[in-house]
């Protein structure tokens, strides 16, 4: 027993949660407000294609090509992953992973392997709650518990032992679980894995991949075999200052707040820009209007340099693409289609994660030199192959 209400051991609605902790769960419905924006992010679901039209270029041929929208709040995660017209119903159950409580519930009921190898479309009639209690806390002890079997799986890989973690360590664990790069083994076996078996740094993923041999898709204009990043906040976290400085995710993203004596986790998930006060000056000392400016400072040299490199592979993509619509075959290519993938991989590593370079500022403006860089040699590359 809990409080005045038993919480079942796979219980998926956060409403039951919420008789027990109702200042949690009122502000946690708050995750379904979308009224609020910040300057390179929010949870409108603005159309980030028609923002920059350059993403149908860079990502043609895959998915996010089609459609690519700004993430609404966890309390809309059941909803927009059925609404958004990438895949189809071609969506594996893999693709509802970290969309809802109830799949604790099904991985516990079916397995992992099955549950990933279930059309997510035959899935989402047993998924009524989105994002919840359940996907981070253990209903009998309230103790911060990663789910997510990949995540579980890379960390005994990995040799670190999720039982002797610190409260402040799994304050961030619940959320990396989820807000990571992720990848399928096979497209005919979508078992979600995570690229963390060498290290959480950007050279150690790509390392993995290249080792591997793996790919997500080949660009139709220059044929390189590419990666798709998806949202790489705990790997982008974890080379920053705050990693170092042991704050955790909740520390900003749900700071503590006052209701009378007592003391909770902000449960209403959003921008620390949106709550400055309870968010950044326990630990910084400075008005919030300084705070601000320094981090849109540090966002807003990350957007040129993600602007430079998206012009930089712009052009490098169709320097390749007029190399082989000129016949030139693929093999005499193959340097400069290399260079796009190590190029891409930077690009899109940076431009996929949500916080606009701020959890990692140096080495996001590392990745970016260092993706310009390949993208003008892939374009210089092409544009001698003309010549010849």
């Amino acid at each position: 027993m809990t409080g005045i209400q038993q919480i079942g051991e796979f219980e998926t609605d956060p409403a039951v949660w919420g008789v027990n902790f109702p200042n949690q769960w009122d502000r946690w419905k708050r995750t379904t407000e979308d009224t609020a924006v910040t300057k390179y992010g929010g949870s409108k679901p603005i159309d980030k294609i028609a923002e920059n039209p350059r993403i149908k270029i860079l990502y043609a041929g895959y998915p996010f090509s089609v459609e690519y929208n700004e993430e609404r709040g966890h309390g809309w995660s059941v909803v927009d992953v059925q609404k958004i017209k990438r895949l189809g119903d071609k969506k594996p159950g893999t693709c509802l992973s970290c969309k809802s409580s109830d799949t604790v519930k099904m991985w516990n009921e079916m397995g992992a392997e099955k549950f990933f190898n279930t059309p997510m479309k035959d899935l989402v009639a047993h998924a009524d709650n989105p994002i919840s209690c359940l996907n981070c806390h253990d209903p009998k002890t309230m103790e911060l518990t990663p789910r997510n079997p990949a995540f579980l799986a890379v960390m005994e890989r990995r040799g670190v032992d999720l039982g002797k973690a610190t409260r402040q360590q799994k304050r961030t664990y619940v959320c990396g679980q989820c807000h990571v790069e992720y990848y399928f083994e096979k497209k005919d076996n979508p078992i979600l894995h995570f690229p963390w078996d060498k290290g959480l740094n950007l050279d150690d993923i790509e390392k993995f991949y290249d080792e591997k041999g793996f790919y997500d898709w080949i660009h139709p204009d220059t044929g390189a075999k590419l990666i798709k990043i998806q949202h790489p906040e705990f790997e982008f976290w974890s080379t920053g200052i705050h990693a170092r400085s042991d704050v955790s995710c909740a520390d900003c993203h749900m700071p503590y707040q006052r209701i009378g004596s007592r003391k909770y986790s902000d449960h209403w998930v959003r921008s620390p820009m949106l709550n400055v006060a309870a968010a950044c000056q326990p630990c910084h000392r400075w008005p919030e209007q300084e705070l601000s400016e320094r981090v849109l400072a540090i966002q807003d040299r990350t957007k040129s340099l993600l602007n430079r490199i998206e012009i930089a592979l712009v052009d490098a993509i169709a320097a390749i693409k007029a190399c082989r619509e000129s016949g030139i075959p693929d093999e005499k290519l193959a340097e400069a289609q290399k260079l796009h993938r190590r190029a891409q991989i930077r690009w899109d590593f940076v431009f996929s994660e949500n916080s606009m370079g701020f959890h990692s500022p140096q080495e996001s403006a590392r990745w970016l030199a260092e993706g310009i860089d390949y993208a003008r040699q892939a374009e210089s590359l092409a544009k001698q192959l003309i010549v010849r």
